[in-house]
């Protein structure tokens, strides 16, 4: 459906406008300078078919007047929407004139988002873009929310990897420690008194092998004196027997020199004892931070793969149009980095998809349109049956709508 007719009376700043769109043409250009009701005229549009609330439109009645009336025709309905003081009240009718109970429930059907200006669209910075088309999608999970996990998770794995980062500047330092570095240090107090109980041990052992060399020696002295000695050459052939058997039970002495040597290098081994132990606790450190921050860039995937699937199944208005973080992108590129002619053909497109029954597109800064943007707008409309409803500041306007002090010139 088109508009085929829109009368307004005391909307706004608009006294009384009537309007027939040529049936053959798909541009209805509105014109006017500053103030003279031009915009009232468009905004009647959107009022006759969704209302006017008390935030957005205080004061819908014209100064000095105390009612104010829309009319609007398609092909197939008329709408009119009258304004007083104490509200507003709709009717909606069919072409034989049966009314319709439920008229505004009526009008949802039929009516996109008329509010989407598609010049007004490709105007916009890169946020106010996003925000717009927000708006328009349905998105099954909340962008926000999402990003802020994201940028938390982004945020702890950057400083997950500046510890990473850190511990394996320090591991670094360490270099190769050579192999055979015992778990723990050595005590040199405990090597101190094995070694004084070696050598004690030997010194007792010395003496019994002194002694000893000395009973030998005795005994050839008792053999040459056998008779004279017999009695005391048996005891000390006991005595004999028993330091034997006592020799016999020594048990293998540790060598002392080795036992030096590890007290001569007990510092070093500490130092590459606890250099060990510090580098291990390190390394441990390093293992878990690396653990950490790969949990996150897992987080990580999976919020992209949420956002992923999210675009995936979302219904944008349409096809090849997404967002990220940073602004709306068309085919994967950012959607400022295309052409102005491209820019308005997408913002078209939008426009169309989001008014599929009433085919109707409000453009309001059209002054700003050169004219090979106003031809491709033209010619967009054309081609799909649609009608521009074009406001453009100026009095002198060809083949347009002039308003003056609210009423058509």
């Amino acid at each position: 459906m088109k508009v085929i007719s829109l009368t307004t009376t005391n909307y706004k700043r608009a006294k009384h406008v009537e309007i027939k769109p040529d049936p053959e043409g798909n541009l209805v250009i509105v014109a006017g300078k500053n103030g003279q009701g031009k915009s009232s005229v468009l905004d009647s549009i959107s009022a006759a078919l969704g209302g006017a609330n008390s935030k957005t439109t205080p004061k819908p009645i014209r100064d000095g007047e105390d009612r104010a009336e829309i009319v609007l025709e398609t092909e197939e309905l008329t709408v009119t929407r009258v304004f007083t003081p104490s509200g507003s009240r709709l009717t909606l009718t069919s072409k034989d004139g049966a009314k319709y109970p439920k008229a505004q429930a009526k009008l949802d059907e039929l009516v996109g988002d008329l509010s989407m200006d598609p010049l007004a669209f490709t105007l916009l910075d890169d946020k106010k873009q996003l925000a717009q088309l927000l708006e328009l999608v349905e998105l099954p999970f909340d962008p926000d929310q999402l990003e802020d996990e994201r940028k938390q998770a982004f945020d702890e794995r950057t400083a997950v990897n500046r510890r990473v980062k850190e511990f394996e500047s320090a591991l670094a330092q360490f270099g190769e420690l050579p192999e055979g570095v015992p778990a723990n240090e050595v005590s040199v107090s405990e090597l101190l008194g094995e070694y004084r109980r070696v050598q004690e041990e030997a010194q007792k052992q010395d003496r019994i092998m002194d002694d000893l060399t000395g009973m030998r020696e005795y005994v050839e002295q008792l053999k040459q004196q056998m008779k004279e000695v017999q009695r005391n050459l048996d005891v000390t052939l006991g005595d004999i027997a028993r330091a034997e058997e006592i020799i016999s039970e020594f048990p293998p002495l540790p060598d002392l020199d080795a036992i030096q040597s590890q007290i001569d290098g007990a510092e070093d081994t500490n130092r590459l004892v606890r250099k060990a132990k510090e580098r291990g606790a390190l390394s441990f450190q390093h293992e878990a931070a690396k653990g950490q921050a790969n949990s996150l860039t897992v987080k990580l995937d999976e919020i992209a793969k949420t956002k992923a699937d999210g675009l995936a199944s979302a219904s944008f208005p349409v096809d090849g149009l997404g967002f990220t973080e940073d602004g709306v992108t068309y085919q994967g590129v950012p959607f400022k980095q295309a052409s102005s002619a491209e820019q308005i053909r997408v913002s078209m497109a939008m426009a169309i998809a989001l008014n599929p029954k009433l085919k109707v597109i409000r453009i309001q800064d059209g002054s700003l349109l050169d004219s090979d943007s106003l031809a491709l707008i033209e010619e967009t409309a054309q081609e799909h049956g649609y009608q521009i409803w074009l406001e453009v500041v100026g009095d002198d306007i060809e083949d347009a709508y002039t308003i003056i002090d609210g009423e058509v010139a």
